[in-house]
């Protein structure tokens, strides 16, 4: 093999893949925070809900789970510019994730809320809590605290998955790895240092979720469950 091992190109582009992995860790954390808001709507509405809302909620989670991320985001970009409604490129593309990831929230969520006995919910009924309170405190609480590692890394999952993005135009770390490629031509060194970064990130965000499940669920602080 004469190929001959140069990394410093690509490392002295360091400001296009900071300004890269600034860019996804902003998407991670828009769409991980409506994402876990609009999933935990979608799954309270599903198991709960009138059934012609939990009908809607049932087919919007098929339609997303059964479709690839790269076209839910080329609709809401192109597709709908062709139409005439332009949205600005990171906002297409922050909304077509979050879209995403939210179905699968709804389903994550939904199984840790069919896991909380209805004895429970019947027991706080009882005690006088609201329908409000009793969603809360007996049921979404509970549940997430049950599901939160699926959460977790379901939402590193979408941090990775935000290269595809990539593709619609958005510069978040895999686009400007394309772009740095394309100026240097070391692929091989480009995506070893983009695949460095994306494993850190990963374990950056594992970090920080372990952290927040930490001072929102103190139960699983002292039983010592970790994600």
């Amino acid at each position: 093999m004469t190929y001959t091992f140069d990394f410093w190109p690509v490392l002295e582009r360091w400001p296009l893949l900071l300004k890269g992995t600034l860019v996804t860790l902003e998407l991670t954390l828009i769409t991980t925070a409506l994402g876990i808001l609009l999933g935990s709507v979608g799954a309270v509405l599903r198991t709960g809900g009138p059934r012609p809302v939990r009908a809607f909620v049932a087919v919007y989670v098929e339609v997303i789970r059964n479709t690839p991320l790269l076209i839910q985001a080329y609709f809401l970009i192109f597709g709908l510019a062709s139409a005439g409604l332009r949205l600005p490129i990171l906002f297409g593309a922050a909304l077509a994730l979050t879209i995403n990831v939210a179905a699968y929230t709804t389903e994550i969520v939904r199984a840790g809320i069919e896991s909380i006995h209805r004895g429970q919910t019947e027991a706080a009924e009882c005690l006088g809590l609201s329908r409000l309170q009793v969603y809360l405190h007996v049921i979404i609480r509970p549940a997430l605290e049950r599901v939160y590692p699926s959460l977790a890394s379901q939402y590193v999952l979408l941090m990775l998955f935000s290269s595809i993005v990539s593709a619609v135009g958005v510069d978040e770390l895999f686009g400007m790895a394309n772009r740095i490629q394309s100026d240097t031509f070391r692929n091989f060194e480009v995506f070893v240092v983009v695949g460095a970064i994306y494993l850190v990130l990963s374990v950056v965000v594992r970090f920080g979720f372990w952290l927040v499940g930490q001072a929102l669920f103190p139960r699983r602080r002292k039983l010592g469950t970790a994600l």
